[in-house]
């Protein structure tokens, strides 16, 4: 006995271990085989990673799996993915591993797919994706020739997979995910019984028209099998949309090209809540406790040929009469629902199909909301024609129904509204189609938001709907400090609520205070915002708006600035605005606004043209920061400024300018101004090196200037200033970043050196000597805060001396006719020695006088050097520069 189970185990034990080796030595036969029937049935490139074999996960059948699938499409879909699949597992007697090519064909028992997703796909020019399978090359002989699998399935099941269908000619898709589906039944038999159930979300529009969104269905079928006839009957079946139960009764029937559809369906229960269960459970809520009076019916027959040209007919209606809801926990009731709906095609065309909503009415307290619609040519060009009559507090909407609205809603809508019009005049703005009349109006409207600081209280606001444009002639208005009044007309309402048209309209807007802060959001206008650490996204300009707003506000709050009597027009259009005309009031003057603002790019970008005329200088460029930047040193300065400045530049995410991407010009004009010479680190350097200058005393009236910006610098072209009969001449460059590079020349007087140089130049006796100017430069460089300031004497010592030499060569050059060419000879060359006499002894006297004039009362020795007189030059001018005497 023990000798038997020991034999029986080691037989037990070697049958195991072949079923699992074998499939090993099958593996290359498998994967053969599989490759065969692609290359045989389907015209499309196929990859999988995978074949595998197993004679224990289905034992006694084999267990074949194809693992990660995917199938592309050739022309005229080339590169776009037809099937993806992570597991396709089929089942069949291991015999029919044995079979050749030649034999009968591969029978299969059962199929199992997991995580599918399938596209089908038709283009607008009837081309469809899912005709991959190889045409016969010998349509004489299809008799004879046999598939290399053929099928006798008694059960398979999809799992965890998705299908999409795309058809761009009528502009349909149907989306299911979550797809769940398993069936059991013999097909080898004529006639037989399908057992299926089925779950999955379904997503179905039309034309942009969502008619399911993310629905979830259900389907328990039994399905008889007439495979002799290719017709499938429902038998018992119950299906659900969301939680509405339906059944269906009728059969489908293949036949040559087209389907044969006989069904009809109703909803087996009539209770007004089954109107609830077909509304997504995301915003119906928990329905088990909501108190329902009325009835609700949905039933319909669809009945025909199902074929390229033709669809079945179509009866279906939605009833309901006098009906009413409360949830539990909500304190009002939606009474008096009256639903009368009906889809229908009676020609089998499918453009005859047509919507028709005779009543959608129902009551809130004491308002009363009607209205009913038309929709036809559903496919086309969709024909619309609706009724609104009635009266709707918004906030009873949270009141009725547990809806969670992200801003609280309140105010009441009032409107008596009749439209039609063709969806495609919509999409072209042919206005001509498109019929308006009646009226809406609402009042004390409140809209609050987390992103607005301040709520919006619309106290009124009146609509006239015209058959081209909708009127608005009252508009009031209040948020935060600010208030609103406008009218206008706005030309394609429906184009923007229906469509992806712009909002056209022309405006006029008005205000008697408008705090730009009070739009603003809480986050900006934090003043900590260190906390906040995760991204966000430029401000944009809607690419929805096309329109024209005229603007007139008496006073203006942005920031620190007080705008008075801004008026003007803005032009809002593809992400741009455009301002026209834009003037205003501030610093006690006027400023004009041209230019455009553009958020098109990634990068939004501006270009402006400001024109300031009388602005006080100080208030200006101490408050406006683009003004502090171009000229920083001008907040010093008081009186009036005109100037216009052409900028242009990248904006920030804030739309605040970037000083480094700055370029444009600017010329700028300066009336009756006073220097604040003792408010500026500046200025207080250049009194330290130029001490014959009082800058309180500078007079920059009539003061013309032009700059020039660009890569973070102000180029200053050269200008010129007085003190009393010192002219100074100024040019040179400042950074944004407060860096200096400036250069002054004060061409100063020789009066201001003193007596005894005077008494020189009334000895020389020359109209020309009076005018003697000596330039000083002073080179200012730095930062504005920390300035420094350096004198350059060169160029006051030469021309000191050579304009006294050039005035005594002149004057020898003019003493005689007779003498004339003599002189010239002695001093250009013919008597060097009494040009040289002449040179020294002006030395001489220059040296002496300056020498005087600092007090120098040492007498200089036979060593002194040459260029004594241009040291003691030096000397003197470093005197009146303000540094200290220098002794020889």
């Amino acid at each position: 006995m023990k000798k038997a189970l020991k034999i029986s185990g080691i037989t037990l034990l070697i049958i195991l271990v072949l079923l699992i080796a074998i499939p090993f030595a099958f593996k290359g036969q498998i994967k053969d085989m599989v490759k065969q029937f692609i290359n045989e049935n389907l015209n499309a490139q196929v990859e999988f990673s995978d074949v595998s074999l197993s004679f224990i996960k289905s034992f006694p059948q084999a267990h074949v799996s194809v693992n990660d699938l995917v199938i592309t499409n050739f022309e005229p879909f080339k590169g776009e993915t037809f099937v993806t699949s992570k597991n396709i597992a089929l089942t069949m007697s291991v015999k029919e591993l044995f079979k050749t090519t030649g034999e009968d064909p591969i029978v299969i028992n059962s199929i199992t797919v997991d995580e599918t997703l399938l596209t089908l796909k038709t283009d607008k020019f009837g081309n469809t994706n899912f005709d991959i399978a190889k045409k016969d090359k010998e349509h004489v002989s299809t008799e004879t020739e046999t598939s290399s699998f053929s099928f006798d399935i008694e059960n398979y099941s999809i799992n965890n997979s998705a299908l999409a269908y795309i058809d761009d000619a009528s502009k349909t898709t149907i989306y299911i995910s979550e797809l769940n589906h398993e069936g059991r039944g013999i097909f080898s038999a004529e006639t037989s019984e399908l057992d299926t159930k089925t779950e999955a979300n379904i997503s179905f529009t039309i034309d942009s028209s969502a008619y399911l969104s993310n629905n979830p269905i259900k389907l328990d079928a039994i399905i008889g099998l007439d495979l002799a006839n290719s017709k499938y009957t429902f038998k018992e079946n119950k299906g659900y949309i969301n939680k509405l139960p339906l059944e269906f009764h009728g059969y489908v029937q293949q036949l040559e090209n087209s389907q044969e559809i006989d069904i009809t369906f109703k909803n087996p229960e009539t209770s007004f809540k089954n109107f609830l269960a077909l509304i997504p459970e995301a915003y119906s809520k928990n329905i088990e406790g909501v108190q329902t009076t009325g009835d609700f019916e949905v039933k319909g027959i669809i009945k025909g040929i199902s074929s390229e040209k033709t669809i079945p007919n179509l009866d279906i209606s939605i009833t309901s009469n006098n009906a009413s809801f409360k949830y539990p926990d909500l304190p009002k009731r939606v009474e008096n629902i009256t639903i009368n709906t009906a889809i229908k095609n009676t020609t089998g065309n499918v453009d005859d199909t047509y919507i028709d909503i005779k009543a959608l009415n129902f009551r809130i307290d004491s308002d009363v909301f009607r209205s009913s619609a038309t929709l036809k040519n559903m496919t086309q060009n969709m024909l619309v024609n609706a009724n609104i009559d009635g009266i709707l507090n918004l906030a009873n909407l949270t009141k009725v129904y547990p809806v969670e609205l992200e801003n609280t809603l309140t105010g009441t809508l009032k409107g008596t509204i009749n439209t039609a019009f063709d969806m495609k005049a919509i999409e072209t703005n042919a206005y001509e189609r498109i019929k308006n009349n009646g009226s809406a109006s609402i009042s004390d409207f409140v809209f609050s938001s987390e992103d607005m600081v301040n709520p919006i209280h619309i106290s009124e606001a009146n609509m006239t709907f015209n058959p081209e444009t909708v009127s608005l002639s009252n508009f009031k208005a209040r948020t935060g400090h600010s208030d609103l009044n406008a009218t206008g007309t706005i030309k394609n309402l429906l184009g923007f609520l229906l469509s992806d048209n712009t909002l056209q309209g022309y405006f006029n807007l008005n205000s008697t205070f408008f705090k730009v802060n009070d739009f603003m959001s809480e986050e900006d206008n934090a003043s900590d915002t260190s906390d906040i650490t995760q991204d966000t996204e430029s401000l944009k300009i809607p690419d929805f708006l096309d329109c024209t707003i005229n603007a007139n506000a008496k006073t203006v709050v942005y920031d620190n600035l007080n705008l008075k009597d801004v008026k003007g027009t803005l032009i809002i259009k593809d992400q741009k605005v455009t301002l026209k005309d834009m003037t205003s009031h501030i610093f006690d003057g006027t400023l004009a606004i041209s230019g455009d603002i553009s958020t098109k790019n990634e990068t939004p970008t501006f270009n402006l043209n400001l024109g300031a005329d009388g602005f006080d200088i100080s208030q200006s460029f101490k408050d406006l920061e683009l003004l502090r930047n171009l000229a920083p040193i001008a907040k010093l300065i008081q009186g009036k400024l005109n100037t216009n400045i052409n900028l242009a530049g990248d904006l920030d995410d804030e739309l605040f300018p970037k000083l480094s991407s700055l370029s444009g010009d600017a010329l700028t004009e300066l009336l009756a101004t006073k220097v604040n010479a003792d408010q500026g680190e500046l200025f207080s350097k250049l009194e330290g090196s130029l001490s014959f200058i009082d800058f309180d005393k500078l007079d920059l009236k009539d003061l013309k200037t032009k700059l020039e910006f660009a890569n973070g610098k102000v180029n200053v072209k050269p200008f010129q200033l007085t003190y009393e009969d010192i002219t100074i001449d100024v040019s040179g460059s400042h950074g944004f970043d407060k860096n200096l590079d400036y250069s002054a020349v004060f061409n100063v007087p020789a009066k201001y050196l003193g007596s005894d140089v005077n008494q020189l130049l009334g000895k020389i006796n020359n109209e020309e000597a009076k005018n003697i100017s000596i330039p000083v430069t002073a080179n200012i460089g730095g930062t504005y805060i920390l300035p420094s300031v350096k004198t350059d004497l060169t160029s006051g010592v030469k021309n000191l001396t050579n304009q006294l030499i050039e005035i005594e060569k002149q004057k020898l050059l003019n003493q005689g006719k007779g003498k004339v060419t003599d002189l010239i000879s002695d001093v250009i060359g013919g008597n060097k020695s009494k040009t040289d006499s002449i040179k020294k002894e002006q030395n001489k006297s220059v040296k002496d006088v300056l020498g005087g004039i600092i007090g120098n009362d040492k007498k200089q020795t036979d060593s002194t050097k040459t260029n004594a007189t241009e040291t003691t030059v030096k000397n003197v001018l470093g005197g009146l520069l303000g540094g200290k005497k220098k002794k020889d």
